[in-house]
């Protein structure tokens, strides 16, 4: 493993215990510039996560509860008349941040889902004719309760398209809890981290590193023939879009980094393929019936459609 994302991973696992492969995914999601959907029920550490990531590189966080109430302005900012100079000044919103957790992202409404999304996208806010360029890195982790559904918008697809990954930590295995609880005992885990391990500019030069790894046309086939084996099966209503194609050649790439290589290799592809294109899909009535979620259909994809050789 690359030596500086070795040490961000360990980093980050001095508050979240035992999930490491959510913490790589999200590292590599954060090499991509892409945006990160957490989708799990409460209490398993969705905040500490992304809290741990943001002082392992030292960028600023900024934490947003989003609940019906909020409005676009608290996500974007605005602009107010300052009394003294008689000029209109800009008052920064929670997007600008390197670090912005926006909780249960599906209780906000339509408009201020619109907000967030649309500064995800652009990476700027324009504001009365002005535009203002959100710092960098800039890494949105959204959650939403898979549970509850009372007082929630749905998330609609193309907006889901939007993230780069969907991830999931689920619940510790027993032994992991055990340290949990002992971690907790005197103190809150977060304080665990004292220093950034890695700098923003070092983020900022690892994501143009990643820009260098080489893809064969091989790998590239590989991941069209992996996304348009979505589009005209009867197991799907919605298949990948070519963002979803985008997404999962950039992941790739942020994997052989991870791993320290110079290249792309079929396992990249496979090892983050679940997580970049699952929520892309609708799966048909058949396909429900089928497979017990997206992400078994996912898996049946990849063991289907023929891997290359490296040689080739």
């Amino acid at each position: 493993m690359n030596n500086k994302i070795k040490i961000l991973v360990e980093s980050v696992s001095k508050v979240i215990v035992g999930k490491d492969d959510t913490i790589i995914r999200l590292i590599a999601a954060m090499l991509c510039e892409g945006h990160v959907l957490l989708e799990d029920v409460p209490g398993v550490g969705k905040t500490q996560l992304i809290t741990a990531l943001s002082r392992s590189v030292g960028g600023k966080f900024n934490r947003i509860q989003l609940t019906p109430d909020v409005m676009p302005s608290d996500i974007a900012g605005f602009t107010m008349l300052d009394s003294k100079s008689g000029e209109f000044i800009y008052r920064d919103g929670a997007a600008v941040c390197n670090f912005l957790l926006a909780d249960e992202i599906n209780r906000a409404s339509p408009k201020v889902q619109s907000a967030l999304l649309e500064a995800m996208e652009e990476r700027q806010i324009s504001m009365d004719g002005v535009t203002h360029a959100l710092p960098k890195p800039f890494l949105v982790m959204a959650t939403q309760n898979p549970v509850e559904t009372y007082g929630t918008f749905h998330l609609p697809e193309a907006q889901m398209d939007r993230f780069f990954m969907k991830l999931s930590m689920g619940y510790p295995e027993p032994s992991e809890e055990l340290k949990i609880l002992e971690r907790t005992e005197m103190h809150n885990p977060i304080n665990n981290i004292e220093s950034a391990a890695v700098t923003v500019d070092e983020i900022l030069e690892m994501q143009e590193e990643v820009l260098n790894i080489r893809v064969t046309d091989a790998i590239k086939q590989y991941i069209i023939s992996l996304v348009t084996s979505t589009r005209s099966d009867r197991n799907t209503t919605l298949g990948i879009s070519p963002r979803g194609s985008i997404a999962l050649y950039k992941a790739s790439k942020a994997f052989a980094y991870i791993y320290e290589r110079e290249y792309v290799t079929p396992d990249d592809v496979k090892k983050c393929a679940v997580s970049v294109l699952a929520h892309r899909i609708i799966l048909s009535p058949q396909g429900k019936s089928e497979f017990k979620s997206n992400e078994e259909y996912v898996k049946n994809i990849l063991n289907t459609v023929t891997v290359p050789s490296m040689g080739s």
